[in-house]
């Protein structure tokens, strides 16, 4: 292998701006991220909005699931744009991409709900959703493709860990927004109507994001591969029919990208999700204290890119994977006590235990609305507390045992439904949750944190933690993915992986994770997904993923 230094010489010529080059890149990736994300941040008014015929639980689920949906499309988006940009250029690809994203980000501020227009409109969001996910499929290995081939020998790390921090300004600057609004606006305003302004202002930040890529040129080392005719005919045969390229395709997804997603996420969306969800803050304090965090470690990934290349992109990403197999259980532990120290206290003061035949149980999640979970004295009791976010344990019982609930030293006899019509039914439930309310009000499990007990400098540095170890793993890897691949194919060959790792296995993070939650009452439960992935990433990172930092690219 031709090392840059080697190379360089012959790259000497001078280009375009490298501040343009950057600047361009970096900022149009920020709108794209600001839009992607968000959905997420106001995944709670929309599942109202677009979700309202299910139960809360489900509809809350449902909601991740569509967020996720446009995750799930992305590797899809990364074959068909990728192709693209290793055929017909870098340059115009993602400006396709960018205008597709925000065009169907503007198109939700406009969509009806649920309740005008019915089953059509969770429908279309989905639709918009898989859109939005399709384009971000090719934007990202474009960025970052166009910068690493601009950036001259020993700088590739510096200079793509800019994109890096795209993602993170993009959440902050969605954020900075819906919290402004939650507090200018009065409560019941916003879920109205005041969250469709930052899907309809997004048509603003398109033009702005268009104008400046517009300024752009096309990236030099595809416009000496295409002068020498030596680009791919067929970039998704030669990427993934060869076996020597698509063995580096899988260590890129196994032993860098799936770790880095886990890890990524796991720093911000899903502690926004925990914070309200489970901590039961406000909205608009959780978004505060996530974009704080965020705000703090933005220049870890200028830092980490730097320090990548001086002593290697591996060393860096591998040491984030381990130190987040043993952090993250204490880690969110701590943030529940910091966040929510009265219901933190309750749990270990008076845990709650749900005593049922395991047969009887139901999984807390219906994507139909068909199930009220009332059927069974289990599924009335588990349906109680998932709704409410209350941390449980469960002990089997014989069959044929009617359900109980222990909160602390009390117990309560969950009513058997059988037999009931559905108004006696009914009446049994309600009867329950009153009984079951009066008892965790007694032992102390609050409806939701309170504002003046919220630790928030606490709360900042646990998701600042959580955000340095993102850093570490996200900090390097456009440049590790553009050295890994040959120039010919690397749109495409670094771009499935990275959204197959980030759009599959990071994107359905929150969604498992809180639908195993739901399942099981363990409010940590969903932890395992990430911390399972992360080491699975080490070990493999370790053992297969080369050293790049040193690669000529345009070999």
């Amino acid at each position: 292998m031709t090392t840059e230094s080697e190379a360089a010489p012959a790259k000497a010529e001078k280009g375009q701006n490298e501040i343009l080059v950057i600047g361009a890149s970096s900022l149009g990736t920020v709108f794209e991220w600001y839009d992607f994300y968000l959905y997420g941040l106001l995944a709670s008014v929309l599942s109202h909005h677009f979700f309202s015929g299910v139960n809360e639980t489900t509809g809350f689920i449902l909601a991740l699931m569509a967020f996720a949906a446009g995750f799930a499309v992305r590797p899809f988006g990364a074959l068909v744009f990728g192709r693209v940009g290793d055929v017909v250029g870098r340059k115009n690809t993602f400006l396709v991409t960018m205008a597709i994203m925000g065009l169907s980000t503007f198109a939700v501020g406009f969509l009806p709900s649920y309740d005008t227009i019915g089953i059509a409109a969770p429908i279309i969001l989905m639709l918009l959703r898989l859109l939005q996910g399709l384009a971000i499929g090719g934007e990202y290995g474009g960025a970052a493709v166009y910068i690493a081939e601009h950036a001259p020998p020993g700088k590739r790390g510096f200079y793509t860990s800019f994109i890096q921090t795209t993602a993170m300004i993009g959440l902050i600057l969605a954020s900075t927004f819906v919290v402004s609004l939650r507090l200018f606006m009065d409560a019941d305003s916003f879920n109205e109507w005041g969250w469709r302004l930052p899907f309809i202002f997004s048509i603003v930040l398109l033009g702005i994001a268009m104008w400046i890529r517009l300024q752009l040129e096309e990236s030099p080392v595809f416009q000496r591969m295409k002068a020498a005719g030596t680009t791919s005919k067929a970039p998704l045969k030669e990427a993934f029919g060869e076996w020597k390229n698509l063995k580096i395709v899988l260590i890129a997804l196994f032993g860098a990208v799936a770790g880095q997603a886990v890890i990524g996420f796991a720093a911000h969306l899903y502690p926004l999700f925990y914070l309200e969800r489970i901590a039961r803050v406000d909205g608009a304090t959780a978004n505060f204290l996530v974009a704080a965090a965020l705000t703090i470690i933005i220049p870890s990934f200028v830092f980490f890119g730097w320090l990548s290349d001086r002593i290697g992109r591996k060393p860096i990403m591998m040491t984030a994977c381990v130190i987040a197999v043993f952090v993250y259980f204490p880690l969110y532990k701590a943030l529940v006590v910091a966040a929510n120290p009265a219901m933190a206290a309750a749990v270990e003061r008076a845990p709650v235990t749900v005593v049922a035949h395991a047969g009887e149980c139901s999984f807390q999640f219906d994507p139909i609305g068909r199930n009220s979970f009332d059927r069974t004295s289990c599924d009335i009791v588990k349906s109680y507390l998932a709704k409410n976010g209350v941390n449980y344990a469960n002990v089997d019982a014989p069959a044929g045992t009617a359900a109980s609930v222990r909160i602390g030293e009390r117990v309560i006899a969950v009513p058997d439904p059988a037999g009931l019509d559905k108004e006696a039914r009914a009446a049994a439930v309600a009867s329950f949750g009153i009984e079951a309310k009066v008892a965790l009000d007694a032992a102390g499990y609050p409806d939701k944190a309170d504002p003046a007990q919220v630790n928030k400098g606490r709360v900042i540095l646990i998701l600042c933690t959580f955000g340095i170890l993102a850093t570490m793993v996200y900090g390097p890897l456009a440049a590790l993915l553009v050295e890994l691949f040959p120039a010919r194919i690397r749109y495409t060959s670094l771009s499935l992986p990275y959204h197959i790792g980030n759009g599959w296995i990071g994107g359905f993070m929150p969604t498992i994770g809180f639908a195993m939650v739901a399942a099981t009452g363990n409010i940590y439960q969903g932890l395992w997904y990430a911390v399972v992935i992360a080491a699975v990433t080490a070990v493999v990172g370790i053992l297969f993923l080369p050293e790049t930092y040193k690669r000529d690219i345009e070999a």
